[in-house]
């Protein structure tokens, strides 16, 4: 990465280019950096080549010359099918290549994927991140993350042109299993605040005046308070899809049962979201679970 006595700024190739993976690879664009990336819907990717972007028809081939792959995904099975195999990431990657999974995945898929990456000397890390579309295209995000700490000083600039918090959490894994935490505790503050509103309203109580002591008092936490107002708005262009919620829910009682815990909380909250998904609200803002539950 050093031309003469000028350092360059390291190659990126980018995989995912959806509701978050958009913004954050404008974002990359919009630093300087040189950009490769691979969308399996190519139309999603195109506005990004307009911008400076290198479309690739493969993510093998996105991967060849990179010197950090990030990948922005839906969840297991879409991440593996972009790093493993003769066409994925990985097999195109040159050695010594820092790869970052920033998707939600489970902790040991995780570990799958870094076990697979060292085999072909490439360094792997888990940083998932917290916030929402809009916090991708600000680079307002944090990102949470498992490996070594020399890969992350490795890969900081990179991650904080998109963020503004970077936590070093621990091994690899260790970012999969907060982010999971971290959305439980979300799915169950989401599937509560659409029961109490459900029950406001069969109580006859005049929601002007009643609401606002539920979003102002204890229960108001900042993902309440943004979820009861894109209610109100009617607006439920998703910022976070509510299937990926119920996705999330599932792997975090997945992995507690791995621990001998129940979830029972987490159970709830899988399966409205899981019955809203189902009623054809899976593609909208995590905020339709009110509508659903109304």
């Amino acid at each position: 990465m050093k031309s003469g006595d000028v350092m360059e700024k390291p190659r990126i190739a980018f995989f995912g280019l959806g509701t978050m993976g958009g913004g954050m690879a404008r974002r990359l664009l919009g630093a300087g950096y040189a950009l490769t990336v691979f969308n399996r819907n190519r139309a999603k990717a195109e506005p990004l080549a307009k911008e400076g972007a290198v479309i690739a028809d493969s993510p093998r081939l996105a991967a060849a010359g990179a010197d950090i792959l990030i990948a922005m995904l839906a969840d297991d099975g879409a991440s593996g099918s972009i790093w493993m195999g003769e066409n994925g990431a990985f097999a195109g990657a040159k050695a010594g290549a820092i790869c970052i999974d920033c998707s939600t995945l489970t902790a040991h898929f995780a570990l799958m994927l870094a076990a697979a990456a060292k085999t072909r000397g490439l360094h792997f890390m888990d940083a998932p991140v917290t916030g929402t579309k809009p916090h991708a295209a600000n680079g307002e995000l944090t990102f949470i993350v498992g490996g070594e700490a020399a890969d992350l000083e490795a890969a900081r600039p990179v991650l904080a042109v998109m963020s503004k918090e970077i936590i070093h959490l621990g091994p690899v894994g260790s970012g999969a299993a907060l982010k999971l935490i971290n959305n439980f505790f979300c799915g169950v503050q989401a599937a509560a605040l659409g029961e109490a509103l459900s029950l406001l309203d069969r109580a006859g109580l005049n929601a002007a005046k009643a609401l606002p002591l539920l979003l102002n008092g204890a229960p108001g936490s900042p993902l309440v308070k943004t979820l009861a107002a894109r209610h109100a708005a009617g607006d439920y262009t998703p910022n976070f899809q509510l299937r990926l919620m119920a996705k999330d829910l599932a792997y975090a009682v997945e992995m507690a049962n791995g621990y001998g815990l129940k979830l029972r909380t987490g159970h709830v909250a899988f399966d409205l979201f899981k019955e809203a998904a189902n009623a054809g609200l899976g593609d909208e803002d995590l905020s339709a679970i009110i509508k659903h539950l109304k």
